[in-house]
């Protein structure tokens, strides 16, 4: 770019910058209590939507001046819907209030915005006895994070452009428009950035090999087609900061010479579709899309494209031939999509999270990059945290941080007192593995040496009471019926596979099967073409290799040791701890199963009994009467008397 160039783009540049700044500042200075809301899928789908109609009614009837100020979401899902509430004038530090219903709304606008009550006990990690009230940076959780990635989810609107630009955003995009693409690929190789999306592939090199081909077209593609269960952390990043999304296209395009960038994301993901379309239009209203950026020579847009869905887009060649308009399937490479991709344009596809770091790389270096993490796996890495776990959600932490650090410390351990069973990594493709492996590094290589794989990010939590034949079987079925059906290993080995598990869960297994899950998982890994089939026996595979003793006990005892499968699980009532008169589970049982005894206590109809398990849940704690058992061990009750 010459001199003349870059004045240019200054000169474009710096009204929209001061405008942004100024209105930072009028927000930030205003005297009036700020109420910070998550908005995104998570909240809206746990009452946010109302919990905000209440905010602003309240408000309206005790005649309060407030922003109330929609922001995405912070991570914190188990807290849905939260509200941070910052009230200038009050003395108090932002605080962070979890589960906010309408009535909690309309109590916190008469008793802190009103009296000046700040209602210690509702406050995230107060402590009432000693009136100890953390800020929101002083939450255990936010303490242990190290947020890169997600650092404005949850602070910023996200359909607002302004606040995005007024927290430094498109400042790096900006220059980077005055340095050379072989620069831009430097920095990023440097940094030992892996895509973010499964594969770990170094994505400088990937950049490297788009910029040295000779073809004039080419194109940048965001892979959002996130579809893994459990897994929300491309979707909760564009619907809490799409711009930083689109600032990392902008710079991969910059690097490859890219003038055309699409981002595919599935149309299951209506709100971040929409904040997604508005945040594009907003950079293309002020310059930042389109032709001559900034008066710069350098032209770049972006197209949305929505997928209908298909597991397989994830895998780059399957993508490709979705937006080509043909049936999602993979194909041979080479030639590989960075040379040969839509439409034979050489073609880069990068995961959302892989460009949402671009922007912040850039900006501090490689050698600030470097310095968090492992050797081989610097950066930070955003997992979905879910299952058996007490604060489930999104996290952010760096490369190297172990399992047991994560499910224990920072996302609270096993709820109700139960045991670690294991975690699942790496969406239903990923390894399931023991507490044995609880000391394991979360970096790609560690876990790959596990048996496991980093995935997309998603991880399952698992409790004793969780069946792992059963979670096998339930992975497996997924990727079963995601399997596009070109390879016939895929396709008809995972059926096998599945038929298999399905068989031991019904109490049906042989002890050939073992042998013969593990020749089927093996084969199908080797035989398939992309990463879905080569990856779909990981949990069979894992599962059997770490808890093998399950599968023993449902085929050899027809008993599982988790009392999950119901073919294999029988409720009975103790009548030793069974209260008389107590009616509680008759009550709860929907197909009439529990009946009295001449001893005036309860039985159930094993005939009838359809092992939903609701009459466990409702007997009381104090005497804990139903149980469960294989039922090959079931001792007959006395029958009803006849009425």
């Amino acid at each position: 770019m010459t001199e003349d160039e870059k004045t240019k783009v200054m000169a474009a540049w710096q009204p929209i910058l001061d405008k942004a700044l100024e209105k930072k500042a009028a927000f930030d200075q205003s005297p009036l209590p700020k109420i910070h809301m998550g908005m995104a899928t998570c909240g809206i789908a746990s009452g946010a939507l109302e919990t905000r109609k209440a905010f602003e009614d309240a408000l309206k009837n005790c005649n309060i001046n407030a922003h109330i100020h929609p922001v995405g979401c912070m991570g914190h899902c188990y807290a849905e819907p939260w509200v941070i509430i910052d009230h200038p004038t009050s003395g108090f530090a932002p605080l962070l209030y979890p589960e906010v219903t309408p009535g909690k709304a309309k109590m916190l606008v008469t008793s802190f915005l009103e009296a000046g009550d700040p209602c210690f006990e509702h406050i995230m990690g107060a402590t009432v006895e000693n009136e100890m009230i953390p800020s929101v940076m002083e939450i255990n959780r936010f303490k242990r994070e190290k947020r890169i990635i997600t650092r404005l989810c949850g602070r910023i609107n996200p359909e607002s452009i302004q606040e995005y630009i007024g927290e430094k955003g498109y400042k790096t995009m900006v220059y980077c428009l005055g340095l050379p693409s072989h620069a831009i690929i430097e920095t990023v190789e440097a940094a030992g950035l892996r895509g973010r999306g499964g594969a770990g592939f170094p994505t400088g090199k990937k950049w490297r090999l788009a910029m040295e081909s000779l073809e004039p077209d080419k194109i940048i593609v965001c892979n959002a087609d996130e579809g893994d269960p459990g897994a929300y952390m491309d979707r909760t990043l564009i619907e809490s900061n799409p711009h930083q999304v689109l600032e990392g296209m902008l710079i991969a395009a910059m690097a490859i010479n890219a003038s055309r960038g699409l981002c595919y994301i599935r149309a299951e993901y209506p709100l971040a579709v929409s904040i997604l379309t508005r945040a594009a239009e907003q950079a293309r209203s002020l310059g930042l899309l389109g032709q001559n950026i900034l008066g710069s020579s350098f032209s770049f847009d972006i197209e949305i494209f929505q997928g209908s869905g298909a597991f397989v887009c994830g895998e780059e060649t399957s993508l490709i031939r979705s937006v080509e308009g043909y049936r999602a399937m993979p194909r041979h490479r080479p030639p590989y999509p960075v040379t040969q991709g839509i439409n034979n344009m050489p073609t880069v596809i990068n995961n959302v999270k892989t460009l949402a770091a671009i922007p912040c790389l850039m900006e501090k270096g490689s050698k600030w990059f470097r310095s968090i993490g492992t050797a081989h796996s610097p950066g930070t890495a955003v997992f979905s945290v879910v299952g058996n776990v007490t604060y489930p959600g999104l996290v952010e932490i760096p490369m190297g941080v172990t399992l047991k650090e994560l499910i224990f410390d920072i996302c609270g351990g096993i709820p109700d007192k139960k045991k670690f069973k294991a975690v699942q990594i790496g969406g239903p493709s990923g390894g399931c593995l023991s507490k044995d492996f609880l000391d394991t590094p979360v970096d790609f290589d560690a876990l790959n040496r596990a048996g496991a794989m980093m995935g997309s990010g998603g991880i399952v939590v698992m409790d004793e009471d969780s069946c792992m034949v059963d979670v096998a079987r339930y992975f497996l079925d997924f990727t079963q019926n995601e399997s596009c059906g070109k390879c016939t290993f895929c396709r008809i080995g995972t059926r096998h596979m599945l038929n298999i598990l399905q068989r031991i869960t019904r109490g049906k297994g042989e002890e050939k099967d073992l042998e013969q899950l593990e020749n089927l998982g093996t084969a199908v890994k080797k035989g398939s073409l992309c990463g879905l089939g080569k990856t779909a026996p990981n949990p069979v595979l894992t599962s059997l290799e770490f808890f093998r003793d399950e599968y023993e006990a449902h085929i050899r005892e027809k008993r599982c040791p988790a009392g999950s499968c119901r073919e294999l699980t029988a409720f009975y009532i103790d009548m030793e701890k069974c209260a008389r008169g107590c009616d509680v589970c008759i009550g709860c049982c929907p197909v009439d199963a529990v009946f009295t005894t001449k001893g005036l206590k309860k039985g159930i109809d094993q005939v009838k009994c359809v092992k939903c398990g609701e009459c466990m849940v409702a007997c009381p704690p104090d005497y804990d009467a139903v149980k469960k058992i294989s039922p090959a061990h079931l001792v007959p009750v006395v029958e009803p008397e006849p009425s």
